[in-house]
C-alpha cells in the first residue's frame, strides 16, 4: 500500500481479564502477570454449579475471568433496569469500549458531519441461552411469551454495531462481522478498507465475547481443544489446549493523512492487511489450513510493500493447541521463506497465554498488544513457554519464542494473526507512527470543562484526571483543556476548573474529587482571583449548560469516562443449576 493508503490508530480501549484499559493491560503484559484465574471448589459452588461438579476430575477450575461482568451503566446508555437485564452482556461490554475508544482518540463528541463507522463481532449469546430461555424469573409461565421477539429485539450478534451506532449517534456504516475467533481482527480489516473507500471518516472496530457467564472453569474432554490443566502454553512442547476468557476491545481508526493533518495523537499505523479463507485445503471444516494461513500473511506483506525481514514481532493466533500451533508456525515460515532465508530473528508470541482465548474479541486484543509493543519498544514474553513445540524445528524458522520480555531493537514493525474456526483468516501489519510535531507554546491559563451523568461520576472523573495530569510524563494542561472541550460528550452534571499550571489544576481537581457533592450537579472547583475574567465568564457559561469555545491545543489521550455500573443480571433458572449446565 502507498503511504496515502495507510490507516492511523488514534484510539484504544479494552476490558480484559485482569485489566480495565490498555494501560493496566500493558502493565500486566510487561509484568508477566497471568490473569487466568484458578478457582476453588467453594467458589464454583458459590457460582451456582452443583457440588458434584466440583468433585469431577474432568472439570478444570480455571478461566479468564472478567471483573464486573454482571454490571452496567444502564442509564448512561439509555436503558431501563428491566431492559438492561435482558441485554446480552457482550453488547454492554462493547458499548463501553466503543465509548472509551472514541474518547481516547479525542472524538467522544464527533461532529455531526463526520461519518463514524462501527465494525464489530461478538460470540454466541450464552446469556440468552442459559439465563433467559425458559426462566420463570423472565416469564412466570415457564414457556416463551408471545412477545419474546419484541422483548429481545436486537439481541443477536447481528445488532452489535447498530446498537453502538444508535446509542452514540453514529451515522457511518454499522457492519456486523461473524467469523468466529477472527471476528474482531476481520472487523479491523473491514473498517480500514471502508476508510480507504471514503465510506466513513472515523471507524470503531473490534469485538466482545462472553464465553462463560459462570467464569469458573470448563469440562475437559480428551481429544478436545481445551487444556487439561487450565494452563495455556502457546508454541510450547507441553501445550495441551486452550483456555477461554471473557472480554472486549476496540480501536478507533482514521486515514493516516487526515490524522496527521489534524495533528491527532497516533498510537500506530496499519500498513497492510488481508483476509481470506482456507477453503477445502485442510483436514476438516474445523481444522486450520496451512496454505490459507500462509497466503493471508503473504498478501498482507505484499499490500504493505514489506519484506519479511522488516517484521520484528508477530502476535500469533497461538491458542495453545498442539496441532494448531504447529500448523501456524509452518504457515508463517512458508510465507516468510518466500523472501528470506534468515532464521531466529522475529519474536513470535501470544497474549492468550496470560488472559485466555477471548473468542470473537481475541484478534483486536492481540492487535492492541502489538500496537503497545510498537509504541513502547518492548516485546512482552509469552507466559508458560519453556521449550519449543515437539513437532516444530523452531531453530530452522525465522521465529523465536521467549517467556521473557525483549527490548525492541531497530525499526518497529509487527504482524498480528487471527484465525477463525471455519477457516476465515486475518493478518494485519502495524508500524510506528510518524513523529508528531512539537506543540505550540502554551497559553498561561486554561479552562478544564468536566461533565458526567451524575455527581458520583463527576467526582471520579475529576480524580482520574488529577492523577493523570500529576503522573503522566509530558502532560499538557493546554492539550487536556482542548480535548475536554472538543472531544467529550456534554452531560448534565458539570464542573469547571480554571488554572495557570498543572499543579494548580491537579490541586483543584483533587479538591473537587474529595469535596462535597455538587449542588444540582454544578460547581466551579476553582477560579483563582487573578485568572482572566474571560475564563471565569466561560466557566460560568459552561456550568449553566452552555458551550466552551475550543482554545489552543490538540487531542491527547485522557482517562476514560468512569461508568457507574450497577448489577443488571438475571440468574439462570434452577433447572440449569441442578443439571450442571455450563453457561
Amino acid at each position: 500500500m502507498m503511504d496515502d493508503d495507510r490507516i492511523a490508530i488514534v484510539g484504544l480501549a479494552c476490558r480484559v481479564p485482569g485489566a480495565e484499559g490498555p494501560a493496566e493491560f500493558w502493565a500486566n503484559l510487561t509484568g508477566g502477570i497471568e490473569a487466568v484465574r484458578r478457582f476453588s471448589a467453594t467458589e464454583l459452588i458459590a457460582a451456582g454449579l452443583p457440588a458434584e461438579t466440583a468433585e469431577d476430575a474432568s472439570f478444570v477450575l480455571a478461566f479468564g475471568r472478567l471483573a464486573g461482568l454482571t454490571d452496567f451503566d444502564a442509564a448512561l446508555f439509555g436503558y431501563s433496569a428491566a431492559d438492561a437485564a435482558l441485554l446480552d452482556p457482550q453488547h454492554r461490554l462493547f458499548l463501553e469500549v466503543a465509548w472509551w475508544a472514541l474518547e481516547d482518540g479525542g472524538y467522544g463528541r464527533p461532529d455531526p458531519e463526520t461519518q463514524v463507522g462501527v465494525f464489530a463481532g461478538c460470540a454466541a449469546n450464552r446469556y440468552l441461552r442459559h439465563h433467559l430461555l425458559g426462566n420463570p424469573a423472565v416469564h412466570p409461565a415457564g414457556s416463551l411469551p408471545e412477545d419474546w421477539d419484541e422483548l429481545l429485539a436486537g439481541g443477536t450478534c447481528d445488532y452489535l454495531p447498530s446498537r453502538v451506532a444508535y446509542a452514540l449517534g453514529l451515522t457511518g456504516p454499522a457492519v456486523a462481522v461473524q467469523t468466529s475467533c477472527s471476528s474482531s481482527l476481520v472487523s479491523v480489516c473491514q473498517a480500514a478498507q471502508s476508510l480507504l473507500d471514503y465510506r466513513c471518516d472515523l471507524a470503531i472496530a473490534g469485538g466482545a465475547a462472553v464465553v462463560s457467564t459462570r467464569q469458573v472453569g470448563y469440562r475437559h474432554r480428551p481429544g478436545g481443544t481445551l487444556a487439561a490443566d487450565g494452563v495455556c502454553r502457546p508454541y510450547d512442547a507441553d501445550a495441551s489446549g486452550q483456555v477461554f476468557g471473557n472480554g472486549a476491545g476496540a480501536v478507533l481508526l482514521k486515514r493516516l493523512a487526515d490524522a496527521v493533518e489534524a495533528d491527532d495523537h497516533i498510537y500506530g499505523v496499519l500498513a497492510g492487511w488481508a483476509v481470506n479463507n482456507d477453503g477445502a485445503a485442510r483436514a476438516g471444516f474445523t481444522a486450520p489450513g496451512v496454505t490459507g494461513q500462509a497466503a493471508v500473511v503473504a498478501e498482507a506483506l505484499a499490500a504493505a510493500g514489506w519484506q519479511p525481514t522488516d517484521v520484528g514481532f508477530v502476535e500469533g493466533h497461538g491458542s495453545g493447541t498442539a496441532i494448531g500451533d504447529a500448523l501456524e508456525i509452518e504457515a508463517l515460515t512458508r510465507a516468510f521463506r518466500m523472501h528470506t532465508d534468515r532464521s531466529g530473528y522475529c519474536v513470535l508470541g501470544s497474549v492468550k497465554s496470560g488472559i485466555g482465548n477471548l473468542d470473537a474479541a481475541a484478534g483486536v486484543v492481540g492487535l492492541i498488544k502489538a500496537v503497545l509493543a510498537v509504541r513502547h519498544g518492548v516485546i512482552p514474553g509469552t507466559l508458560h513457554f519453556r521449550r519449543p513445540h515437539r513437532d516444530v524445528d523452531l531453530a530452522a524458522t525465522p521465529f523465536v519464542v521467549t517467556a521473557t520480555e525483549q527490548k525492541w531493537e531497530g525499526p518497529r514493525r509487527a504482524g498480528v494473526s487471527s484465525f477463525g474456526l471455519g477457516g476465515t483468516n486475518a493478518h494485519v501489519l502495524v508500524e510506528e507512527p510518524p513523529v508528531r510535531p512539537a506543540a505550540d507554546a502554551a497559553p498561561p491559563w486554561a479552562l478544564l470543562p468536566l461533565s458526567a451523568a451524575g455527581p458520583r461520576a463527576l467526582r471520579r472523573l475529576a480524580g482520574r484526571l488529577a492523577e493523570h495530569l500529576d503522573t503522566r510524563s509530558g502532560a499538557s494542561l493546554t492539550d487536556a483543556a482542548y480535548t475536554l472541550a472538543t472531544g467529550r460528550r456534554r452531560l448534565p452534571h458539570r464542573a469547571a476548573v480554571v488554572a495557570r499550571d498543572l499543579s494548580g489544576a491537579v490541586a483543584a481537581l483533587r479538591s473537587l474529587a474529595t469535596g462535597p457533592e455538587p449542588v444540582e450537579g454544578r460547581v466551579v472547583a476553582s477560579v483563582p482571583a487573578d485568572a482572566p475574567a474571560e475564563l471565569g465568564d466561560r466557566a460560568g457559561e459552561w456550568l449553566r449548560g452552555g458551550e466552551v469555545p475550543a482554545a489552543a491545543g490538540r487531542r491527547v489521550p485522557l482517562p476514560g469516562y468512569p461508568f457507574q455500573r450497577d448489577r443488571h443480571w438475571i440468574e439462570p433458572p434452577e433447572a440449569a443449576r441442578l443439571t450442571g449446565a455450563r453457561p
